[in-house]
């Protein structure tokens, strides 16, 4: 099972009903004691960054993603929830994210409109491997809507051009993560959670098999 969290922000659903439409077992999670078991987790996020990690702990789902990242469980970020993964935003000084991630959430480059709200190219970094972005074509196109987005390191995969390079998509281990929606990206959004589904389905069978069952 799929939990993906739900924290009382925003439509969550339509990031469950695009796992769910290839085939995925994916749940909208509100009790902590549901996601126990999860062998993936996903965290989607719309609006301000101070008002989401807010909303994440006054729900107490923080702790789920917080034990999640700790036993490695495949996990993926989506828009703010990505965010959440970074120890904290220019957004909101003083409200900490997840820390899964070093660095923090920066503005987009001056001179240009916020949000970007628009269909963009990703362009993948050189030298990097990735299972987020495994079977994609050459720069495709994915859905923004943002005004800040995390700071460069080496845990970028891609990156869109919005006034420079900016992060778009990072991995770290089982640890994946989308400054664009996936789930209104059309073909190329529901490959990338094809990837997460099969990387969630290894892991599962991993555990199984360590198990000794």
């Amino acid at each position: 099972m799929i939990a993906v969290l739900d924290y009382g922000i925003g439509n969550l659903r339509s990031a469950e009903r695009a796992l769910v439409h290839l085939g995925a077992d994916a749940r909208l999670v509100t009790d902590p004691d549901l996601a126990k078991d999860a062998s993936g987790v996903v965290l989607p996020g719309v609006g301000a960054f101070g008002a989401c990690a807010e909303a994440l702990r006054r729900s107490g789902l923080e702790e789920v993603a917080t034990d999640a990242l700790t036993r490695r469980v495949p996990f993926l970020g989506i828009c703010i929830g990505f965010q959440l993964l970074y120890e904290g935003s220019e957004e909101a000084p003083g409200a900490a994210g997840l820390g899964a991630l070093p660095g923090a959430v920066v503005a987009l480059p001056s001179g240009v409109k916020c949000p970007q709200m628009q269909w963009n190219r990703l362009r993948r970094r050189a030298g990097t491997t990735s299972g987020l972005l495994e079977g994609l074509g050459e720069d495709p196109w994915v859905y923004f809507v943002h005004s800040f987005a995390p700071g460069d390191s080496e845990d970028v995969v891609a990156t869109c051009d919005y006034g420079g390079p900016v992060t778009a998509a990072v991995e770290r281990g089982p640890v994946w993560g989308t400054q664009f929606h996936p789930e209104k990206s059309g073909p190329v959004g529901l490959a990338i959670l094809s990837n997460f589904i099969r990387a969630c389905d290894s892991s599962d069978t991993a555990g199984v098999a360590s198990s000794g069952t």
